[in-house]
């Protein structure tokens, strides 16, 4: 038997993934082609906090959001490839699944792993699905 306490991070960020996309439909901030890449841009940034915040050294951290960052970012600066924004966000949430048992990370909370992979993938496969639904456009464009 699953113990309430090992899906309520699951059901949290999974409610916390919907809330963003409806957020972005409802509002129109996801017709701005930056709205994805930002979300990815915060998201990458709570691991090397956790580990400054835990006193660990964050090297790690900061080397896999540094890559991440990049992936979301680089469509905002050359205005092609937006699928990497949804990658970023997908690989971040199987980073999720990893990190917490490798290179002796204990940073952030025992609940925050599962949590962010719930909230990563389905963002992440919503942007994949938007940038392959449509025409070759900004993800703003595809939107609308």
């Amino acid at each position: 038997m699953v113990a309430a306490a090992d899906v309520a991070p699951l059901g949290a960020g999974l409610g916390l993934a919907v809330g963003l996309i409806l957020l972005g439909r409802l509002t129109g901030f996801d017709r701005e082609r930056s709205y994805y890449p930002m979300l990815m841009l915060v998201i990458a940034s709570y691991y090397p906090l956790f580990a400054f915040m835990a006193g660990q050294n964050p090297m790690l951290e900061l080397a896999c959001a540094t890559a991440f960052m990049a992936l979301a970012l680089g469509p905002v600066i050359w205005g092609q490839a937006w699928i990497l924004v949804g990658v970023a966000l997908v690989a971040h949430g199987l980073f999720d699944l990893w990190l917490p048992g490798h290179a002796g990370h204990a940073a952030g909370p025992v609940w925050w792993a599962p949590f962010c992979a719930a909230v990563d993938l389905p963002l992440g496969l919503w942007v994949i699905w938007l940038y392959a639904r449509g025409p070759r456009q900004p993800l703003g464009h595809a939107l609308s």
